[in-house]
């Protein structure tokens, strides 16, 4: 358990970081209000997460702790939005479709409006 626990630690560490230079990358190179680091990372780290799983499940690449560390360390650390994305590929993929739009108009609206209610709890602060 320990040891699975360092390698998400391990994999999520160097995912934020690789996140902070992309994004810092765009910043720096596209001055525009549309944040394409954070929507390149998003999409990176959903093909990311795409090949990972694909390649974990035909071939023995990776060994479960391996896959550990990349999928939910690396991609969780990078953006959780792979996570959120890949979630959903899955609940599609067992014929969960009301339960995958369920979850993605859940998490977007309640997220944002999550975001402005904690913005408006420190205001009253």
């Amino acid at each position: 358990m320990i040891k699975n626990v360092l390698l998400i630690g391990l994999g999520g560490g160097a995912g934020s970081i690789a996140r902070y230079f992309c994004q810092r990358w765009f910043a720096d190179n596209f001055q525009t209000a549309f944040p394409w680091g954070t929507f390149v990372v998003n999409i990176a780290g959903c093909f990311l997460i795409g090949i990972l799983f694909a390649v974990s499940e035909r071939t023995t690449l990776l060994s479960p702790q391996v896959r550990l560390m990349l999928i939910t360390g690396l991609c969780g650390g990078f953006t959780t939005f792979s996570t959120f994305a890949f979630e959903n590929m899955n609940l599609l993929h067992s014929g969960d479709v009301s339960y995958a739009l369920l979850y993605t108009l859940a998490s977007v609206l309640l997220g944002i409006a999550a975001v402005f209610a904690g913005i408006g709890l420190i205001k009253l602060l």
